[in-house]
């Protein structure tokens, strides 16, 4: 067990209970012709200066927030590493994918499922790849999920051409997991089209991936005749993943569901995660000397 001060810089007051010792008061001057008139408080004014150092002590110890925690770094315990690689092809900006949300495009829905998605992996790290007539990474593979999500929002459909380079897509997307250290890796591939374009082959990319024992989830927007279903089929099957099609946003939800369940993300190792509060204690020991305090020197008046 371990012990530190979540706000560390409001101990920065601690040189202020110096001045509730040594800060002179100013008294109102009295002359008296007998010295025994003079009540003897030096023993109470003592005992009154502790007590408003400790409970100015306590005080500063509670805003401070002290807290204990296990000693378990991140390190010690890796999740998945994911890369979704999100087709921006010219087709992605087709409406009505949605019978609800009817004037939103097929990606901008796609990018609303995909932020829910990375909201529930909790321990996983989450990497971008956007792909069309080329790939590219939108971002590396990381646990900073809301500036993942930030970046995820920036993309717009034509980013990288027209066409669909699926190969392209999958060897991008194992090099933007070549720099990742989980033991599992994996991409989902979501498509609404037919590999048309591209420098890299479906053989070789799918080579590779094996090779890294990397799985391909693949899932197929729309109609089975605008995509190709069995090659996404072949891609998923041959790295042991599995293939989905989802006809409209509801069906891709679902699939994304299905997907978090065959998946499912265990809670990542903080440092903090099992921290516990410890402030209430300096504070209820403090409010129980001031209320002393008061209640002595209301005696002495």
């Amino acid at each position: 067990m371990h012990y530190i001060f979540e706000h560390p810089y409001f101990l920065l007051l601690m040189p202020l209970v110096l001045c509730l010792i040594y800060c002179k008061k100013i008294h109102q001057k009295s002359y008296l012709p007998r010295l025994d008139w003079i009540p003897r408080k030096n023993r109470l004014f003592n005992l009154q200066t502790l007590l408003k150092v400790a409970i100015f002590t306590l005080f500063i110890l509670a805003l401070a927030s002290p807290i204990s925690y296990d000693a378990i770094t991140p390190s010690q315990k890796y999740g998945r590493d994911i890369v979704l690689a999100l087709d921006t092809s010219g087709s992605m900006r087709e409406s009505g994918f949605s019978k609800k949300e009817v004037d939103k495009s097929k990606f901008e829905l796609l990018q609303e499922l995909a932020a829910n998605f990375i909201d529930k992996r909790v321990s996983d790290n989450i990497g971008v790849v956007a792909f069309g007539t080329f790939a590219f990474s939108a971002s590396p593979v990381t646990y900073d999920h809301e500036s993942l999500k930030e970046l995820l929002s920036m993309l717009e459909v034509e980013i990288a051409g027209k066409n669909t380079a699926i190969g392209d897509a999958i060897a991008q997307s194992i090099l933007t997991l070549s720099y990742a250290k989980a033991k599992e890796k994996i991409i989902i591939l979501i498509t609404d089209g037919i590999n048309n374009a591209g420098s890299t082959s479906i053989k070789d990319a799918l080579t590779e991936a094996k090779k890294q024992h990397i799985k391909i989830y693949t899932i197929g927007l729309g109609s089975t005749k605008d995509y190709d279903q069995k090659l996404l089929s072949h891609i998923a099957s041959e790295t042991f993943a599995k293939d989905f099609s989802a006809k409209d946003a509801l069906s891709l939800k679902a699939v994304y569901e299905e997907i978090d369940t065959l998946l499912p993300s265990s809670i990542r190792s903080e440092q903090y995660m099992h921290k516990k509060a410890l402030f209430i204690f300096p504070l209820l020991l403090a409010t129980v000397l001031l209320f002393w305090l008061l209640m002595r020197e209301r005696e002495i008046i």
